[in-house]
């Protein structure tokens, strides 16, 4: 099982870290565009190797995409973080070539490959992959929902004061600070509805702090986190490359599914060894029925930016 990540900054180092950890891939290739950066963020991590009893082999590789031939699952992590301030929205301009240029150059060489885009604004690059490679709709995934969803659970166990194993909870739409549809009426402690144990008021909480997870996060650093996209990356890719049958929220692209069409927007989708094995429709309140609706009008906003 070959692994390529594009970006060795910190998402994609972290992504590539975790993969090897867990020991499934035989082989993970870095690649970045800045001379030698890939190569010596893959030298510094194989360094680790015996300490973290890992044999996943990780080679870095400037700009040759040759290296990751025949590669089974692709990252796509390139692009510019955000800053202080800035929307994931704010990025499409430049984003947007990189990523077109990036998929394009990795499915030359791995024409088999389950694509899963992690670079900002992610719903919007997810659907640029889709309309600019003609992949079939299962091998592009979005990975935002899977980080939204962790940032959840991290804030309902938080407020629980509960360990986080007990813990389960799913976020929905865009990946956006206004998009995000944390399903707060179906989260549960050990399979009982946190309404149980916590006031409307501190669930309301949890969902405020949920959608500015990231923008929070990025105000403490100076710049995006990467340990939580890095973790979250690695879940979607030992599910597909061991073919878990998991379920995870992601970005799909939708044709009628949740009463929306022609975008990509995050859902429970089943991951597996093809990649969105199926889009997994649970029942939602009118309140989130709506939420979703007012999350893909402002998806289908930000597609609109793209020169397609």
């Amino acid at each position: 099982m070959k692994i390529t990540v594009v970006g060795a900054g910190a998402v994609g180092a972290s992504c590539a870290e975790y993969i090897a950890m867990k020991n499934f891939a035989s082989e993970v290739v870095l690649l970045d565009i800045k001379e030698g950066y890939a190569e010596g963020k893959a030298m510094d991590l194989m360094q680790t190797a015996s300490l973290n009893n890992f044999d996943t082999k990780i080679s870095g590789s400037t700009n040759d995409y040759s290296k990751t031939a025949s590669s089974d699952v692709v990252v796509i992590t390139s692009g510019i973080p955000r800053k202080p301030g800035m929307t994931r929205e704010e990025l499409i301009g430049i984003n947007a070539g990189i990523v077109k240029t990036v998929s394009e150059n990795l499915l030359q060489h791995s024409p088999n490959a389950v694509v899963i885009v992690v670079s900002n604004p992610m719903d919007t690059m997810t659907y640029l992959v889709h309309k600019t490679t003609g992949l079939p709709k299962n091998r592009i995934i979005g990975m935002g929902g899977a980080l939204d969803s962790a940032r959840f659970k991290y804030r309902i166990a938080e407020a629980l004061d509960a360990p986080i194993s007990d813990v389960d909870g799913m976020v929905l739409g865009g990946h956006s600070d206004t998009g995000m549809v944390p399903l707060i009426d179906h989260a549960t402690r050990n399979s009982v509805k946190i309404s149980e144990f916590l006031s409307a008021e501190r669930m309301d909480e949890i969902v405020a702090e949920t959608k500015v997870g990231g923008a929070t996060l990025t105000k403490l650093l100076g710049t995006s986190a990467w340990y939580a996209p890095g973790a979250a990356v690695s879940s979607l890719v030992q599910a597909i490359a061991c073919d878990q049958k998991k379920i995870f929220p992601c970005s799909a692209l939708l044709n009628g599914e949740y009463g929306l069409d022609d975008l990509c927007i995050g859902v429970p989708v089943v991951l597996g060894k093809n990649g969105i094995e199926s889009i997994v429709e649970i029942e939602l309140s009118d309140a989130e029925k709506a939420k979703m609706q007012e999350s893909a009008i402002g998806v289908k906003k930000t597609n609109g930016l793209l020169n397609l």
